[in-house]
């Protein structure tokens, strides 16, 4: 499995497995990244431009699937974080409550990092993230769990996130002036 720079598993072999998509493709296949920061790598931009801006991992939006010469690790460029705010792992689904300051269900796990071996250390190699339960975050670190296993909710997340569906109820319900305050 794939390391943390703590030594720690990410809970997968292969993070690109875990991508659908890269974040700055546009619905007809076009590389956002090139036409919105293309002044970061000049010539990354200009080869994209000579070819309109077309990503080359996607290829001919009209054909299906990935088409394109390139594979989302040879992208220079790619980042896919995933937005979806429930566990991958179990599929506990956020609950926030507004001015409540209490730790998030769900934290955003990354599945790639630097090649040590290669001197990467200073940042991440591309961002590939999705969001696990802080339950299923641990056991991802701590032990030999994957991200693919087919895992139920903790009893300790469910619990949790009932508490904050019933704080959320409370919040929401009714009570007129009078029951307020009652001076009986």
């Amino acid at each position: 499995m794939e390391k943390a720079p703590g030594g720690t598993s990410v809970g997968v072999d292969d993070p690109y497995a875990h991508v659908d998509h890269c974040d700055f493709v546009t619905d007809d296949g076009k590389c956002r990244w090139a036409v919105e920061r293309g002044q970061q790598d000049p010539s990354f931009a200009d080869e994209r431009s000579r070819d309109d801006f077309q990503c080359p991992v996607v290829g001919d939006v009209e054909e299906e699937g990935l088409t394109g010469p390139w594979e989302w690790a040879d992208c220079p460029h790619f980042q896919r974080r995933n937005r979806d705010h429930a566990c991958l792992r179990c599929g506990l689904e956020e609950r926030r409550l507004a001015v409540d300051g209490s730790r998030p269900l769900l934290e955003e796990h990354h599945l790639a990092y630097p090649d040590e071996s290669a001197g990467q250390t200073d940042e991440l190699g591309h961002e590939i993230t999705v969001y696990l339960c802080r339950w299923c975050h641990a056991k991802i670190h701590n032990s030999w769990a994957a991200i693919d296993d087919d895992a139920n909710p903790d009893p300790e997340a469910i619990a949790a996130r009932e508490g904050r569906l019933s704080k959320e109820r409370e919040e929401l319900g009714f009570q007129s002036a009078a029951e307020r305050y009652d001076e009986e």
